[in-house]
């Protein structure tokens, strides 16, 4: 059976995608930041489990070396987190080190996460990162969220770099928006159910063809402008 690497997977986003593809058989590979703390994950029958936190870069090269032997078919970055509170990204003024974190974990660590996994990548082999709609420069007419915006922004420009540079590899690299999704940090209020969001992108993940590495696509399917 095919393998999957998510990250971020004890709640929300992850934790769905890990039910998901473990119902249909998949091997889970799921990272959390604390394996005594598993959350959901303790009810998903054989994923293993494996600890990384996401602005540890010496933490994701080891990740990289303990999965020697293994192939992935897939790996999907999905830990990241909102930055600063809202005041604080804002034209109220910005938290500096709240906004370096921000880019750390949500621009940085899917790229050095993908480069240590690279060695062990299946022919064929996607990489998929969550990424936003709000990192979209031309759909942005409300502004605020200088943090997060800004470091959905990178990971998309970094994984249009890899998509370029692995294209001679086979390997196809997307950035996914998930919609506004009922999690801890989407809330309640929100109006798409993890299990919807989750299935919309992994129907976009196994559709992907070469020709669409580098693009960036909302979990139903469209395409979204940079």
């Amino acid at each position: 059976m095919p393998t999957v690497v998510i990250t971020g997977a004890n709640r929300g986003i992850g934790l769905e995608f890990a039910r998901q593809y473990a119902a249909e058989g998949w091997t889970v590979i799921a990272t959390v930041r604390d394996r005594s703390q598993p959350g959901g994950l303790s009810g998903v029958a054989g994923v293993e489990l494996f600890a990384l936190s996401a602005d540890d870069t010496g933490a994701i090269a080891a990740f990289g070396k303990a999965l020697a032997g293994r192939s992935i078919d897939l790996l999907i970055n999905n830990a990241g987190i909102m930055g600063p509170d809202l005041p604080a990204q804002s034209k109220a003024g910005v938290d500096a080190d709240g906004w370096l974190l921000a880019m750390k974990v949500n621009a940085l660590a899917p790229i050095l996460l993908a480069q240590a996994v690279k060695p062990h990548l299946a022919a064929g082999a996607k990489v998929a990162t969550v990424s936003s709609q709000l990192g979209s420069i031309a759909e942005n007419e409300t502004g605020g969220m200088y943090a997060y915006r800004a470091s959905k922004a990178a990971i998309n420009m970094g994984n249009r770099s890899l998509a370029a540079d692995w294209r001679d590899d086979g390997v196809i690299c997307l950035v996914l928006h998930p919609g506004w999704v009922q999690t801890d940090m989407g809330g309640p209020k929100a109006p798409v159910a993890p299990p919807d969001s989750v299935a919309g992108m992994r129907r976009v993940i196994a559709a992907a063809t070469p020709d669409d590495s580098g693009a960036f696509f909302a979990f139903d399917g469209r395409r979204i402008p940079w």
